[in-house]
């Protein structure tokens, strides 16, 4: 692998059984077969047209970040993750423009991650891996089942965030993730990673809270979604022209 790659977005969720609702019922996604219990947590994908993927967390056990980030926050967007060539360089560049690293973990011979604090990247979980696997048979994770007879999937675009200037968002979308800008699009810088489906946008604004916006998704049909944040998922959906 030769370039970083925006791989997914994730929400955090009390319970995982809600997501299907949403992620099938009314975008029409598919679930992708990759998911199952990983420590303090349960996490599954949903895939969607063009490529792009939603990832649903649910907390196990009595405590963990999630159990902290639902308390403090609710329901909502929780991270963002791009796969690198190489863990270390990207952690490096990080550390150069101020960031913390937490939770660097290269002790899997498979799977190498770290993640950028949300108090420095723009009010967001950055999660940086390095996948290491060379193929090999895994278990697909029966996922919950969704509603039956989803209408046809949406095509993903990617998140808007909000961030205070546009110097921050170059710093962290394209110095640190080496995103390509493009001309601004309804206002808001555009990030792009050659080969990934997903894309970031950032609405500029001195004076607000930097952090989430919304999912923004496209489609040709009518979607069942209010453009608010949603009352189980906290996140918000909002229809787009990719």
């Amino acid at each position: 692998m030769s370039e970083i790659r925006f791989d997914h977005i994730a929400i955090a969720a009390r319970r995982m059984i809600d997501g299907p609702a949403v992620l099938v019922g009314a975008l029409g996604g598919q679930p992708t077969g990759d998911g199952g219990p990983s420590g303090a947590y349960t996490w599954g994908h949903w895939g969607f047209t063009g490529g792009g993927r939603l990832e649903i967390l649910e907390p196990l056990g009595d405590d963990g970040f999630l159990h902290r980030f639902l308390a403090a926050r609710g329901p909502g967007v929780h991270h963002v993750t791009f796969v690198v060539p190489a863990l270390q360089p990207a952690c490096d560049r990080a550390s150069a423009h101020g960031y913390r690293i937490v939770g660097f973990d290269d002790s899997d011979p498979g799977w190498a991650e770290a993640f950028l604090h949300p108090k420095e990247a723009l009010g967001i979980v950055v999660q940086i891996v390095e996948s290491r696997n060379s193929g090999g048979a895994r278990r697909e994770w029966p996922a919950p089942e969704g509603p039956p007879a989803p209408p046809p999937p949406v095509t993903m675009v990617g998140l808007r965030l909000r961030a205070r200037s546009i110097a921050r968002a170059d710093t962290q979308w394209s110095e640190i993730l080496r995103g390509s800008r493009e001309a601004p699009t309804d206002g808001a810088l555009v990030y792009r990673w050659p080969g990934s489906p997903l894309r970031i946008a950032v609405d500029v604004d001195p004076a607000a809270e930097e952090g989430p916006v919304a999912i923004e998704y496209a489609s040709d049909r009518s979607v069942d979604l209010a453009a608010t944040p949603h009352p189980v998922l906290g996140a918000t959906f909002r229809r787009v022209t990719s």
